[in-house]
């Protein structure tokens, strides 16, 4: 009779860890690349990628000279007639150029200055974003995905039967040290 019992839950166990595997591999590499890029904030920005270009003008052009068709002129040099949006000068030599994704800033005395494009990263902006929460239903979705991830995780312990690679030999020391680095970092950071 207990034999059958055990037969019985290690059936079920194996289709719910196998089921829950199934169901939420999506959600798994979302959160795993969406981790792994969130990890790393300081080595770069895993949203957008930023570029710049510099730029040197040729014109004595100042606050009081300065017109819409100089300006639209110099957007054209780099093919960005078509996204201007506004100008302003922060100070009384800088010129400060929107365009659609971007700006252009010139210091006018020095007549230098760069042009800053921002682009959203592909496949990382949209994985970091539902890695946010972006809504009250993700929320409990992400909610259900790690109750899933529980439930593989302790299923996984029991899916492999009696081997040397089960629970109660080989599998409880990577249990031990699995555990022991995260209780380290949370002694020594």
């Amino acid at each position: 009779m207990a034999s059958n019992s055990l037969r019985i839950f290690r059936k079920w166990n194996r289709i719910l860890h196998r089921d829950i595997g199934y169901f939420f591999f999506g959600m798994t590499i979302i959160y795993c690349a969406s981790g792994i890029a969130l990890n790393h904030k300081t080595d770069w920005n895993p949203n957008y990628d930023i570029t710049y270009n510099d730029i040197t003008i040729k014109d004595d052009i100042s606050k009081s000279t300065l017109t819409m068709d100089w300006v639209m002129n110099l957007l054209k040099q780099y093919h960005e007639e078509n996204h201007y949006k506004k100008y302003f000068f922060p100070d009384a030599s800088t010129l400060k150029i929107f365009i659609d994704n971007g700006s252009i800033t010139i210091n006018m005395d020095s007549k230098q200055g760069y042009m800053e494009k921002i682009t959203k990263r592909p496949f990382f902006f949209e994985v970091n974003f539902l890695h946010y929460n972006p809504g009250k239903w993700w929320m409990w979705f992400s909610d259900i995905f790690c109750v899933g991830m529980i439930i593989v995780a302790i299923s996984g312990l029991f899916v492999i039967a009696k081997s040397k690679n089960s629970l109660t030999r080989r599998g409880v020391w990577f249990i031990v040290v699995g555990l022991i680095v995260p209780i380290l970092a949370l002694i020594l950071l």
